[in-house]
């Protein structure tokens, strides 16, 4: 199955918006409608870590300031 067949099937999303498919090495995955942006693909163990990167910086701003 291809990448953007996966992305298109039902069962890989949660509750309707998190992408969730162990199956697609993508960290970032386009929307079921393309014109809506894109999401994280929540399978990808580098998600988590992009998250905790994100969630740093913004702590040690706001620490800072």
């Amino acid at each position: 199955m291809k990448k953007n067949e996966m992305q298109q099937d039902i069962n890989h999303w949660k509750m309707g918006v998190i992408y969730f498919n162990r199956k697609d090495s993508r960290v970032l995955v386009p929307k079921r409608v393309p014109t809506m942006g894109w999401t994280l693909n929540f399978a990808n163990p580098r998600v988590y870590l992009i998250i905790v990167a994100i969630a740093s910086v913004i702590i040690g701003y706001n620490y800072l300031m």
